[in-house]
């Protein structure tokens, strides 16, 4: 089997005293279908006015890759399960650590989904819980990184199916 390609384009044009360090960080991630995100290193890794805190840091694209590809694979292994999803909302977090003199790394990973079911029956908490181990071991990012990731689902929330009236 061919592998799969993908590929993002960073760009960045120095403005500041490149010689000094006193330049910005700020730059630009283009994906295939014209977007751009703006980027930046963390304004703490460095300090303001040289990063953006408005832009997005490679650790929280990280964290927010390894989150999304979670709930995806779980989207897709809840559904061919029979369970009606209605919403998911993940607050992941990434630990950033000094893992050797001069060398840091996001040590840690910790996935906090809440899923809310749209009518149907309550489902067991420990299928749900088989559900979210399922979906670790089939995601493409956790099974790309060294990292820890622990998966604390929120207890699930259920809405009320929708009546909607004919117009």
């Amino acid at each position: 089997m061919a592998g799969h390609y993908h590929s993002a384009e960073v760009d960045w044009t120095c403005a500041g005293d490149f010689a000094a360090n006193a330049y910005s960080r700020a730059h630009v991630w283009r994906f295939d279908g014209g977007l751009e995100v703006p980027a930046s290193a963390s304004p703490s890794v460095v300090p303001l006015p040289y990063s953006v805190e408005a832009a997005v840091d490679p650790e929280e694209a990280l964290v927010a890759a390894i989150s999304s590809c979670h709930m995806m694979s779980f989207l897709h292994l809840a559904r061919r399960a029979n369970l009606n999803v209605s919403g998911y909302r993940d607050r992941a977090r990434g630990e950033l650590n000094r893992v050797a003199r001069g060398r840091m790394a996001i040590t840690k990973v910790v996935l906090r989904p809440e899923v809310t079911l749209a009518g149907g029956d309550e489902p067991d908490p420990a299928r749900l819980s088989n559900l979210h181990e399922e979906a670790h071991g089939i995601c493409f990012i956790a099974n790309s990184v060294k990292c820890e990731i622990v998966v604390e689902p929120a207890p699930l929330r259920r809405v009320a199916p929708s009546r909607h009236a004919d117009v």
